[in-house]
């Protein structure tokens, strides 16, 4: 039989070129990228061979109706069962994180289905998330849950067009990506159990901050597109 010997410190660069490939299709710049792809990476190495991508979106969609669920318990009985939706977003980043990544790192990848379906789960999670809050806020605070929403919702198409015009795929906003978004959200249903009320105004402040981001955005979009549109104007 004869024996491959590798060379001093090859097992180590075969890993490292692999875990840069699981993260090449998207370019990440949010705060927690370091912590966060390491985290993946470990994940990675541990799921089942039985469990597809296909499992891992559904189970971050699970994820999100536990939020659902959780803002309707609370609603209907008591504000503690929002601590249950901390445990859904966790779950929702789970499946969410790692869907995509573990096709690439298991070299399956299916580039255009994965993109499809994860932009479709993003969008029914985001609105399962708002339909939540918004049963379980009163009076006007209803409208915040709305307006997050469509802001959010408004961000996605931003990232879409971006591929489309510059061929790089990203789903952070400068330092803020969704891993930042759930952990902000986790904070702030702590802050509501605690001291009840409170979620109005975070939620208020997050749509601000939100719509100032998405025109910041756009504008860069719009830049964006105007270089595209000289360089084939260019003979």
């Amino acid at each position: 039989m004869e024996l491959k010997l590798l060379k001093e410190g090859e097992p180590l660069t075969i890993e490292r070129e692999k875990s840069e490939q699981v993260f090449a299709d998207r370019k990440r710049t949010n705060i927690s990228k370091v912590a966060e792809q390491k985290l993946i990476v470990f994940l990675l190495k541990r799921i089942p061979v039985f469990i597809t991508s296909d499992h891992l979106t559904l189970i971050g969609t699970l994820g999100s109706l536990i939020v659902f669920a959780a803002f309707l318990l609370a609603a209907y009985s008591n504000t503690f069962y929002l601590l249950i939706g901390i445990a859904g977003l966790a779950i929702n980043w789970f499946g969410d994180s790692l869907d995509g990544r573990l096709a690439y790192y298991r070299n399956t990848p299916r580039k255009w289905y994965g993109f499809a379906l994860d932009i479709m789960m993003d969008w029914l999670s985001i609105v399962l998330i708002g339909l939540g809050y918004m049963l379980y806020a009163e009076g006007g605070a209803k409208v915040l849950a709305f307006i997050f929403v469509v802001l959010y919702g408004w961000a996605m198409i931003i990232s879409q067009i971006r591929y489309k015009i510059t061929n790089s795929y990203t789903i952070d906003s400068g330092l803020v990506g969704p891993t930042e978004i759930r952990i902000i959200i986790s904070m702030i249903l702590v802050c509501e159990v605690l001291f009840k009320g409170t979620i109005m105004y975070f939620s208020a402040l997050i749509t601000v901050v939100l719509f100032i981001i998405n025109i910041i955005e756009s504008r860069k979009l719009l830049e964006a597109g105007d270089l595209r549109d000289k360089d084939e104007r260019k003979p």
